[in-house]
């Protein structure tokens, strides 16, 4: 709990940080509200004529979303996305600025990173009870955070204020899409022939679950990840007797790829972590949501540090408030109910939410009209 507390502390240090960029948010929104000229009560952030936003839907969306990102390790930041861009109407709303460019894109880089709040926090709650379950890859989550934190500082920098909503979304639906037709692949036999590692240490920890609920006496954490040697260049560890091996160097260069395109996005990274986790280093599913969550954490507090008080995007900190207790609540169900879904089954929870919203995204971001409901 201790702990628990200590990860929540430091994300309301950011927001404090974040608080005192307040000054400057408000001088930028100003002149491109002054730019644009909009007429009607103030609504989201505080824009004339901008939506009014119900925070009970953001609060009952944000159960949804920690639920998935502590259960799968992904789609936390995408499905936050979802809840902005389509369910309160932002996206369509950052489009009615077609001329007025400057507030367009101010409210799309506050659509991307009111995304990385919901996830840091899930990610920092997830992290917590997954270490603690001996369900969570430490060297390998420090290696990808190492390399996350230039990515995801360099990207807002050089983007922020400059991406509209209508690439954003392009790309935010492409690489879902991608990404789940590469994580389907590793379901086939061919994909799953190099992963007899993962596939039998899967085996090995549902058995004990079944075993745990049938009235034995299983430590299930001290069956965990147990580290036994870790070097600039090498990795071993065991999860539930089977040993895993892999080179420092490879996570440090996917962490700063992972979270330069996740900070581009808006995104918390995990959709594309999962396949890396599983298809690079190897993993269950079981170790992925805990160690990508971890790494996603990192990122999440650089990215946002960099949105907000480097570029000044501002959030609607109103619903954001009521977001991040949601998220809570959903982080602490997730690692209590994952345990209970088999790991092939959290990988086609992964996939088809993959389908889903990267065809919607990409062909309403492209084409201009979703395929898929709501249109």
């Amino acid at each position: 709990m201790l702990r628990s507390k200590k990860m929540l502390l430091i994300l309301a240090l950011l927001a404090a940080v974040c608080l005192m960029a307040v000054p400057a948010l408000a001088d930028q929104l100003a002149d491109a509200i002054a730019e644009a000229n909009p007429q009607g009560e103030p609504g989201y952030l505080g824009i004339p004529g901008g939506p009014q936003l119900n925070v009970m839907i953001g609060f009952v969306w944000a159960i949804w979303v920690g639920w998935i990102f502590s259960t799968v390790g992904a789609f936390g930041g995408i499905m936050a996305g979802v809840g902005h861009i389509t369910i309160y109407g932002l996206g369509d709303y950052a489009k009615s600025f077609k001329k007025t460019m400057k507030l367009n894109k101010i409210v799309t880089d506050s659509i991307r990173v009111s995304n990385q709040w919901l996830v840091g926090c899930s990610a920092a709650l997830s992290s917590f009870n997954y270490y603690r379950a001996g369900r969570l890859v430490l060297p390998l989550a420090i290696a990808l955070a190492i390399g996350s934190v230039s990515g995801s500082l360099l990207v807002p920098i050089l983007t922020a204020g400059k991406i509209s909503l209508k690439a954003y979304l392009g790309y935010f639906g492409l690489f879902v899409l991608f990404l789940g037709c590469y994580l389907f692949y590793q379901t086939t036999p061919k994909g799953q022939a190099g992963q007899k590692a993962a596939k039998q240490a899967a085996a090995a920890f549902q058995k004990s679950v079944k075993e745990q609920q049938a009235g034995g006496h299983v430590d299930m954490a001290e069956m965990g990840v147990k580290v036994q040697k870790f070097t600039p260049t090498a990795c071993e560890f065991t999860f539930f007797g089977v040993e895993f091996s892999f080179n420092p160097l490879i996570p440090v260069i996917g962490g700063f790829v992972i979270a330069a395109l996740a900070s581009f996005l808006g995104v918390g990274g995990g959709f594309l972590l999962v396949p890396f986790l599983t298809s690079v280093a190897g993993l269950p599913m079981y170790l992925v949501a805990g160690t990508s969550a971890l790494a996603v954490l990192v990122g999440m507090i650089s990215s946002i540090f960099s949105y907000m008080v480097i570029k000044h995007s501002p959030v609607e900190w109103s619903l954001i408030g009521a977001e991040l207790v949601g998220i809570v609540i959903g982080s602490i169900i997730g690692p209590k109910t994952s345990k209970f879904i088999p790991d092939k089954v959290l990988k086609y929870i992964f996939i088809i939410l993959a389908a889903y919203v990267g065809i919607r995204y990409t062909t309403k971001g492209f084409l201009g009209q979703s395929w898929l409901p709501p249109f």
